[in-house]
């Protein structure tokens, strides 16, 4: 077994294999870019050594300073992580020529099922069943139309080197091949330094199912059952699950049995997934493509198997044999994963950039029969960057079924607390809530039919509406009472009473309460009916939780003027509060009216301005696309919402854009 390790990635990831060498008595040594420099994985490990400044391709993508790093330290081994240099050939051919183990598959299973074009070949020839589509190089975007048009559409144009959601897009048309093409080719040649693309059939409701792989250096492979992968969004994974709620187990196992036969053609050794689309409808299924790596979604596959992955990846790479057979392998239970992105669901998902000035996670551990996880690389005072991924943390629930993993994890959820940035959050929550989700009815479109105008929140249920103004008046008692009593103490020791007669305004109508506050918490009338809230919450908390008549509860709670900003359940509230006379205010208070902004281009998003495609006197027409902007590894292109002749141009290619930053005016 190896002494001491590097890893040569950021994030999370990094977090989880330093915990995984920590238990094996192994020692770490990881690298980082500037942007890095404070994170927690490079507190944590045992050295560290500094890469670069924080663009990929100048730190975490260059293998010359990943083996730099290993000799200086003394690192028997590298683990890749996912992304970055994970699927490369060339830096496992370096590695072997160095005398340095990659922790991952030998050199020739990359070259045969890390490139998605070479991939599909081999699964050809393997007799496994596949997507139509064009097995090879497109040269530009006239042959890209082309093609589209003789496999018809819609069609999915995807980088050969792609990951993570990257580099890929579906096209209906025409116009959406000759814009997406170039765009895919662009986002390809950024994040992964290669723009070969190929073309594919987009299959109608599918479903993304992938078959967890694990092979020796002996010759055995096995498989860990699949995972459910089609809560998707821009074609990144969102929500995953394992088991899938879709497969019986004669799918299961002839799914297995393909990518344990794919798996053994190119000799593979090491951890890898082998992705399929299925259909809902009979559930038939085709090959998409293999990754050659450690998956970001494999936790739920060690919650339901027991395995510890990144332990197997080590195991291998210094020469075991694989402890255990397919036989010994079982499913047990159901493990639901939900990654928390910087993101901001309201707006249309675009990415959040800034300092966690909180960041409050759920207890780890086992409650009952529900084990919960959290994965995560930052820590409260971080910043996220514009330079990566927008992922916070990974958020796992395992239970002994697929409604109880969902109950733990939308509660685990609701007690998950972040600031300073925006958050998925409530969308994740109301995706947990919502009835084709848990019925395991849905496809890859699942976000784009479910919620075809963008996420606007939920409404909340009567409960919850009845909920949300207790934990209101709550709040506000406990801050009245604190006054009260810091008041008391100032004044010689005489307490007052505090304020327990409150209106709280929610959805624009007033209700009348009143809060009787005890030891274990509050009798809470509201519009004449009583209800009992007991919590645990102190004053000042951020997160109320306890039980409301009788149920569990949490709603995240902050200071607005004027109230408080709830969150619940994927609902989002603004709730005023005052006392009845005070309430009359809020009514003679006129709406602020809208500033017109219709003659502005914003950044909707901060990110770098990667072109200006419009100069001052063009003319542009409504949904033209005038620039783009980049923000964790995303190409964004930012179109004109009206007809109009630009004015003025505010911003120039390389330049950095906060969110809502002009960039350009029309007349």
């Amino acid at each position: 077994m190896f002494d001491k390790i590097l890893i040569a990635n950021r994030g999370e990831v990094a977090v989880r294999i330093i915990r995984t060498a920590r238990r094996l008595g192994i020692k770490t040594a990881i690298v980082y870019s500037e942007a890095d420099a404070d994170s927690l994985a490079v507190d944590m490990a045992d050295e560290a050594v500094f890469i670069g400044p924080p663009p990929a391709a100048q730190s975490y993508l260059v293998i010359d300073k990943i083996v730099d790093a290993a000799r200086k330290t003394g690192a028997q081994a590298i683990h890749p992580g996912f992304g970055f240099l994970s699927e490369k050939a060339e830096f496992a051919d370096r590695l072997l020529a160095e005398k340095i183990t990659f922790i991952g598959p030998n050199p020739h299973a990359i070259r045969a099922m890390g490139d998605k074009i070479e991939s599909k070949k081999a699964a050809q020839e393997a007799g496994v069943s596949c997507v139509p589509g064009f097995i090879g190089e497109i040269e530009g975007v006239e042959h890209a139309v082309q093609i589209s048009e003789e496999i018809g559409y819609p069609v999915m144009i995807k980088a050969s080197a792609g990951g993570g959601g990257k580099g890929i897009r579906v096209a209906f048309n025409k116009k959406d091949v000759e814009e997406g093409f170039p765009a895919v080719r662009a986002e390809a040649k950024g994040a992964f330094g290669d723009d070969r693309i190929f073309i594919e059939k987009f299959v109608t409701a599918p479903r993304h199912i992938e078959i967890q792989v694990m092979g020796d250096k002996h010759g055995n492979v096995v498989h860990l059952f699949e995972r459910e992968c089609s809560i998707q969004r821009r074609n990144q994974k969102v929500i995953e699950e394992a088991p899938s709620p879709l497969l019986d187990e004669k799918t299961r196992m002839a799914m297995g049995e393909q990518a344990c036969a794919l798996s053994r053609a190119v000799n593979y050794d090491s951890a890898g997934t082998v992705e399929f689309v299925a259909s809902g409808a009979d559930k038939s299924f085709f090959f998409l493509e293999m990754n050659t790596r450690l998956q970001v979604e494999h936790p739920v596959s060690e919650m339901i198997t027991g395995l510890d992955l990144v332990e197997q990846m080590i195991r291998v790479a210094a020469g075991e044999k694989l402890a255990f057979k397919q036989k010994d392998l079982k499913i047990k239970g159901w493990a639901i994963e939900s990654r928390i992105y910087a993101e901001d669901p309201y707006r249309n998902f675009l990415p959040s950039i800034g300092r966690l000035r909180a960041y409050q996670a759920p207890a780890e551990g086992k409650t009952g029969d529900v084990m919960l996880r959290n994965e995560t690389g930052v820590r409260e005072g971080d910043e996220i960057s514009m330079f990566y991924d927008p992922m916070i943390a990974k958020l796992i629930t395992h239970a002994p079924t697929r409604i109880a993993a969902i109950d733990a994890q939308a509660a685990a959820l609701d007690n998950f607390l972040i600031d300073g940035i925006a958050d998925n959050i409530p969308f994740l929550g109301a995706v947990m809530e919502e009835k084709d989700f848990r019925k395991g009815d849905f496809t890859t479109g699942y976000i784009k039919d479910h919620f075809p105008n963008g996420f606007e929140g939920v409404a909340p249920t009567p409960k919850q509406h009845k909920l949300l103004i207790a934990a209101a008046a709550l709040a506000r008692s406990f801050t009245a009472r604190r006054a009260t009593e810091v008041s008391g103490q100032l004044n010689g020791g005489l307490k007052g009473d505090w304020q327990r007669a409150w209106t709280v305004i929610l959805d624009k109508v007033h209700h009348l309460t009143n809060v009787d506050l005890d030891e274990t918490g509050a009798d809470v009338t509201i519009d004449g009916k009583k209800h009992r809230i007991d919590t645990v919450t102190r004053p000042g908390a951020r997160i109320i939780e306890g039980k409301f008549d009788g149920q569990p509860f949490s709603v995240k709670i902050k200071t607005a003027p004027g109230g408080y900003t709830l969150r619940h359940r994927g609902v989002t509230a603004l709730a005023l509060v005052a006392t009845p006379r005070g309430a009359e205010l809020f009514k003679k208070i006129p709406e602020k009216q809208k500033a017109d902004t219709s003659k502005l281009i914003v950044s909707p998003m901060p990110g770098l301005v990667i072109s200006i495609d419009a100069k001052a006197g063009q003319e542009v027409k409504t949904g033209e696309g005038v620039a783009v902007v980049e923000a964790m590894k995303m190409q964004n292109i930012i179109r004109a919402e009206r007809d109009g002749v630009v004015s003025k141009v505010h911003v120039a290619a390389g330049a950095s854009v906060a969110a809502d930053e002009v960039m350009l005016e029309l007349a």
